[in-house]
């Protein structure tokens, strides 16, 4: 099987102007391979580069050096040079991000701030609206809220907003960004449950947990990205598929 996303020798430094043009190396020669129906997990001390990767897959970041290959409507294209206009539809369609941080449109409703990806796809608005609804519920936000711009929640709720917004489309590669932060028990294990499900769906999903439970359930793999080196657990390279399942069209 081909991998869906692709890094290779991947380098990020960051060059901080305000003090004296201090340069500082981030990750450095980099190469990882992901396949779909694969959740790895992302671990090692603040600083060694787990949010930044997340990020330069999203193209939040530009890459230093390397290429990040990712395999979107059959083609392979490298993030690291694609166009503004293939980034917005490799988003769209292939690369679902949830980050630590919910960015609210005042006005919005919660329910349409959900299903705003749904509506890019061009889903009916009364389709969306019940998944909406349907994923909101699943993660214990009141029915009298819905109506609500998600800037009067509180954080744990932004939260659960911003997931339920992450996981409402089927994205083939889904990175997290410490997901079950600030969540509750209960919370967290619905969090856990739609990661499964995900993966068992066929999508590839890479993310950083600092809670070691979740790290445990939900990873086939483990990518230490300490500065002492890189290192993998877990999963051989020959056994790269624990469970059967059904890829993804990208």
């Amino acid at each position: 099987m081909e991998p869906i996303l692709n890094i290779v020798n991947v380098c990020k430094d960051f060059v901080f102007h305000h003090q004296q043009g201090t340069q500082i190396q981030v990750l450095e020669k980099l190469s990882l391979k992901f396949f779909p129906g694969q959740a790895s997990v992302l671990i090692g001390p603040s600083g060694s580069g787990k949010s930044t990767l997340l990020r330069m897959i999203y193209a939040t970041y530009r890459t230093g050096k390397g290429k990040i290959l990712v395999r979107h409507r059959k083609q392979s294209v490298d993030i690291a040079t694609a166009c503004p206009g293939l980034i917005y539809e490799i988003r769209r369609e292939t690369i679902g991000y949830v980050s630590q941080f919910l960015r609210v449109v005042p006005r919005i409703s919660a329910l349409d701030t959900v299903i705003e990806p749904l509506i890019l796809r061009n889903m009916d608005p009364s389709l969306a609206r019940n998944k909406g609804r349907q994923i909101l519920a699943r993660l214990g936000i009141p029915e009298t809220l819905w109506h609500l711009s998600a800037s009067t929640f509180s954080g744990g709720e932004q939260q659960r907003i911003n997931l339920a917004r992450g996981f409402i489309a089927p994205y083939p590669i889904l990175l997290l960004d410490e997901p079950t932060a600030s969540l509750d028990p209960t919370n967290r294990a619905i969090v856990l449950e739609l990661i499964q499900e995900a993966v068992q769906k066929g999508s590839c999903v890479l993310g950083v947990f600092h809670n070691k439970s979740d790290q445990e359930k939900i990873a086939d793999r483990t990518i230490d990205l300490s500065k002492n080196g890189l290192s993998q657990k877990g999963l051989s390279q020959n056994n790269l598929f624990p469970k059967p399942h059904q890829p993804m069209e990208a």
